[in-house]
């Protein structure tokens, strides 16, 4: 049942891990989640129906993107990011600033904003935290994402400490200029580099702001998983429990399990539609590369325990062939079964929270991957021995 407002409520705890509901008008997105990513309204590879009916409670787009193409204005004047990409439920927009640090030709960034340039056409673009959120506004998404500065890290701790309180500032000015919009919300972005005094500072002072939510930022972007797990330990406590927790950018199965347990409620990763667009695939038995040779006259399906059609009625086969014949198709049916496996991967955690066996299914899920699909493959050779079919 959806609501008028924006609320969380936490159903069940197993030590540090939740599970539980946000729920707005447009729907109720199951925690812990994973968004798919939607950066320039659209899930790449993918019909909108085919996302829900994965499992999918809530996507993602990318404020940067947007703006620059088709513009935000333009969006609005349609009808806004839903109906523009037939996309009724949720929808988180991710303020810019990742993009603008990774993407932008030029920037420069001040006390004001960043000015930047293209990187479609060069053309110079000013983005103010205030500009932001009227850009998320005017897409009309349900969670706006503040302005931060997100740098890249290995980074000294001065870098990663102006930083850290430029975002405090910005996240000020963000919630202004977001004021009481029923029914939505704005998080603050956490940051601090890989220094743990300057992220519980961060957390402590964005948690005084009394937002609707709060991120994680300015992981996931190349340390080491023992230094993110570090910092997400370190924060959690400072991190409001009454509060969603969205560790964003990540990112593998192993990320997400490992944050699950440390108390995180939202991700989202452009990993599984990516790894589909490139012959790679995520499945209970780990991680395959579909243009190795040894696929090419496989004639399992990827699992065929899935629900997931994808997964389980097209052979590695004839996955593997459209793979390296770049076809459309391997593309979209390697995606569909990652962002299937994603799915019930959250769906596992969220029933082990439940159930008050976390460790015990992290320790399953883990040992599925570690174990791979040696078995399978033992008995594919004896039917294919036999002549039996798999």
């Amino acid at each position: 049942m959806t609501t008028d407002q924006f609320t969380f409520t936490v159903a069940k705890t197993d030590g540090t891990a939740r599970t539980g509901e946000i729920r707005m008008p447009r729907g109720v997105i199951r925690t812990p989640a994973f968004m798919p990513v939607g950066t320039a309204a659209t899930v790449k590879a993918m019909y909108p129906d085919q996302v829900k009916a994965l499992g999918a409670d809530v996507v993602l787009g990318n404020t940067y993107h947007l703006m620059l193409r088709p513009g935000a204005e333009r969006v609005a004047k349609l009808g806004g990011l839903h109906k523009f990409m037939n996309w009724p439920y949720p929808i988180l927009t991710d303020s810019g600033g990742f993009q603008v640090m990774s993407l932008a030709a030029l920037r420069k960034i001040d006390e004001t904003g960043v000015t930047f340039q293209s990187h479609i056409d060069g053309s110079t673009h000013v983005m103010t935290p205030e500009r932001s959120i009227e850009i998320q506004g005017l897409l009309g998404s349900d969670i706006q994402m503040q302005l931060d500065e997100c740098v890249r890290l290995p980074c000294s701790d001065e870098v990663a400490e102006n930083a850290m309180r430029l975002s405090l500032r910005w996240a000020e000015r963000c919630r202004i200029a977001f004021g009481e919009q029923p029914g939505k919300a704005m998080f603050g972005i956490v940051q601090g580099g890989a220094v743990e005094r300057l992220r519980i500072e961060s957390a402590k002072e964005l948690a005084n702001l009394d937002l609707k939510g709060y991120a994680i930022g300015g992981l996931a972007v190349g340390e080491p998983q023992d230094v993110m797990l570090r910092v997400i330990e370190a924060v959690e406590p400072h991190m409001p429990k009454e509060k969603p927790r969205y560790l964003m950018g990540v990112g593998t199965p192993d990320d997400i399990v490992e944050a699950v347990s440390r108390g995180v409620d939202m991700f989202d990763c452009v990993m599984p539609t990516r790894a589909g667009r490139h012959g790679q695939v995520f499945t209970r038995f780990g991680r395959m590369n579909l243009r190795n040779a040894k696929h090419a006259e496989d004639t399992r399906p990827l699992d065929e325990g899935s629900k997931c059609p994808a997964s389980n009625g097209y052979s590695r086969a004839y996955l593997h062939h459209l793979v390296r014949s770049n076809e459309i198709l391997g593309m979209m049916l390697l995606t569909w079964n990652n962002l299937a496996y994603y799915q019930d991967l959250m769906a596992g955690l969220r029933k082990a929270i439940a159930e008050g066996r976390l460790e015990d299914h992290i320790a399953e899920v883990k040992e599925g991957w570690a174990k791979g699909d040696r078995d399978g493959i033992a008995d594919h050779i004896d039917n294919m021995a036999t002549g039996g079919e798999d």
